[in-house]
């Protein structure tokens, strides 16, 4: 399932041809995904122009000009890419055969503005992605964004904060990464990559990181340190493109033969004099990627 840098990577690859535009037409070509479209979607979003784009979490914001915001989540398999006349938009040094199977377009964005007409359109195969539309004002409420919590990459992710979220807890370190709770948007790839660059084993207890007076360790600092560089270094990659994800271009990002741990099970470790390999173990169902010689 595409990780937050994935979907970073679709905001700004989308950005250039949907900001600023008015959806002259969405054309919905079946009744639901995972879920069914909004009630009245077509007619609450068709004519409306795009003010810009965001994401929270790992889900895609299209903000219109009526103060609604159309939530999208790319699910298994869920793409866009954006056509402009004949052609199809195809920036980035490499490139992904695109599926030309119109049966997995389920919903297109017809646009017009700068540069002339263009759509973008939903691709979905395994229609594990969905789109919900709600007020912009009241996105906090949203169920899909209720309760969430900070970002990896904004200023309120701090020592100070986990210590907070981690005292007392005898819970592994990488289920209370994964809690979209206390850090929204990190998933199971990189929670595995933040830990190994903080040289912290993800079978400890999360209270171990936290003094006795509820301050952080030195080691939830680097922690920290190592969640906000795996991240900007993954957007700064274009997003991995494990499975069938792709970039809204087409494109696949190459993050993914960076990896230092992830997916490199019985590979030497890559920790400079370290001397040990990757293991494998599963926990809460994922598997997780870890070197039981410097992670501790």
């Amino acid at each position: 399932m595409p990780e937050l840098p994935e979907v970073e990577t679709v905001k700004r690859g989308l950005t250039p041809a949907m900001e600023g535009a008015r959806i002259q037409r969405l054309e919905l070509r079946r009744g639901d995904l995972r879920f069914p479209f909004p009630q009245d979607f077509e007619q609450q979003v068709s004519g409306r122009k795009i003010i810009g784009l965001g994401r929270r979490a790992k889900y895609l914001l299209i903000d219109l000009d009526s103060g609604k915001t159309i939530i999208s989540h790319l699910g298994m398999s869920g793409s866009f890419r954006i056509e402009q006349g004949p052609l199809t938009a195809t920036p980035g040094d490499f490139h992904h055969e695109r599926s030309k199977d119109e049966k997995h377009d389920h919903a297109i964005f017809h646009l017009d503005g700068e540069g002339g007409p263009r759509r973008v359109i939903y691709n979905d195969p395994r229609r594990f992605g969905f789109m919900d539309i709600a007020d912009r004002s009241e996105l906090d409420a949203n169920p899909f964004l209720f309760g969430l919590g900070p970002e990896p990459t904004g200023n309120e992710l701090s020592a100070a904060y986990l210590a907070e979220r981690f005292a007392g807890k005898a819970q592994p370190l990488k289920s209370a990464l994964l809690d979209q709770k206390t850090i929204a948007g990190l998933g199971n790839i990189y929670v595995c990559e933040a830990l190994w660059r903080a040289h912290l084993s993800p079978v400890r207890a999360a209270g171990t990181l936290v003094t006795k007076t509820g301050k952080p360790k030195q080691a939830l600092n680097l922690l920290v340190t190592s969640i906000r560089n795996v991240i900007a270094d993954a957007i700064a990659a274009g997003g991995s493109s494990l499975r069938d994800h792709i970039q809204t271009d087409g494109s696949l990002g190459y993050f993914q033969h960076s990896f230092s741990v992830y997916d490199r099970e019985g590979l030497a470790c890559r920790t400079p004099g370290c001397g040990g390999t990757v293991s494998r173990i599963v926990q809460a169902g994922r598997s997780t990627f870890y070197c039981a010689t410097c992670q501790k």
